[in-house]
């Protein structure tokens, strides 16, 4: 494709798949599209693991990392490991009553402590951990590194840069597209509220050309609710260089999702991705579950700011339910292309099917059109 993110990385088409899965990055590195692993979940050591392995597979294709760096969440150091002190005791009871009553078995009790610090190790939400990561990362031969909350420092910015490294950030407003492009990222990636995961309140069809206007000529990924190829070839239309997409390889074979939830997600329609903050602090579109739903409940307490409330789920609630599979408590970032996806398949068909739908789309469009 003559495209500008296509020159820029040395791709042949500006397909850009977010992912915490490794393999999903390769594949569709692989394929002919930009991979980009997700790191929020991890620590500096498993950052290290992770990129060795890429780097053995990917075949000298291009990569990036994307990072959960805000500039508004404080570092709370080692206290994330130490919920008396971290965690309000009124939070920390509604969770543990709410399993209970729903039958989820406690943590065993000589295992309880290991259980809950094996589980938010890879916790990383602080602009301090999110450095560390990104410092191991560097060392790597990737192509990209991108921001998934807020503009990036301009300390990192200018080092990557020096590095060969570019930048990028997402945003969900025009103004916050504009601070990027000011602050020196070399391109946006606008994320509509269909979006998976961390996400804003604007629709992707209103808010794509918003911002492609606003930060002209810099290129702009369009990003969610896309998961085919005629939501790849609105996204063109609209003024955009090519499409961020995260949700729709969670269906793949190669994803890390568990299959109980894959299960869910296949079962759900688009209106079981909700968008909610009790899972992070800040609005996170994720699947519908009991322990969101028991939030809007006139008893419930006030949602925690982030990343206290990240802290919560993870201590708390998903260190229980996962080791249960507690089915109706399982939730996972996903957006609402959850509606279409309804079986698994690979990566490398995800990626041909993109291609084809949007060869199909510019076909019908040529017909429409005329000469």
């Amino acid at each position: 494709m003559k495209n500008k993110l296509c020159e820029m990385f040395g791709i042949d088409v500006p397909i850009f798949a977010f992912s915490h899965c490794r393999d999903v990055v390769v594949e569709v590195s692989k394929a002919g599209g930009m991979g980009v692993l997700g790191m929020a979940r991890m620590d500096p050591d498993r950052v290290e693991e992770e990129l060795n392995w890429i780097d053995a597979h990917i075949e000298g294709r291009p990569y990036g990392i994307d990072v959960l760096m805000s500039g508004n969440v404080e570092d709370s150091g080692d206290l994330k490991y130490d919920p008396e002190k971290l965690l309000p005791q009124e939070h920390v009871r509604f969770v543990r009553d709410m399993l209970d009553k729903a039958g989820v078995p406690p943590l065993p009790e000589a295992e309880e402590q290991q259980i809950m610090r094996d589980m938010v190790k890879g916790m990383n939400f602080t602009p301090r951990e999110s450095l560390e990561m990104v410092e191991r990362a560097m060392s790597h031969p990737i192509k990209l590194i991108v921001n998934a909350l807020g503009t990036p420092p301009a300390q990192l910015i200018e080092r990557a840069h020096s590095k060969g490294i570019k930048i990028a950030a997402l945003a969900g407003k025009a103004r916050h597209a504009i601070k990027h492009k000011e602050a020196g990222c070399d391109f946006v990636i606008a994320v509509g509220t269909e979006a998976g995961g961390h996400t804003g309140d604007i629709s992707s069809l209103v808010l794509w050309p918003n911002i492609v206007d606003a930060v002209d000529p810099m290129p702009v990924l369009g990003g969610g609710g896309v998961g085919r190829g005629r939501q790849f070839a609105a996204a063109l239309a609209l003024g955009c260089e090519g499409v961020w997409c995260g949700s729709i390889w969670l269906k793949t074979v190669q994803s890390e999702v568990p299959p109980e939830i894959k299960s869910k997600m296949f079962e759900a329609a688009a209106d079981d991705a909700i968008l909610t903050r009790s899972v992070t602090g800040k609005p996170c579109r994720t699947l519908n579950n009991t322990f969101s739903k028991a939030w809007n409940a006139e008893d419930a307490p006030a949602m925690l700011p982030a990343p206290l409330q990240n802290y919560l789920w993870w201590q708390e609630g998903r260190s229980r339910v996962e080791r249960v599979r507690a089915k109706e408590f399982l939730t996972y970032p996903v957006g609402q292309i959850v509606g279409d996806m309804t079986e698994e398949t690979s990566v490398k068909e995800v990626v041909y099917d993109f291609i084809n739908e949007l060869l199909d789309s510019k076909e019908r469009l040529d017909g429409m059109l005329g000469e």
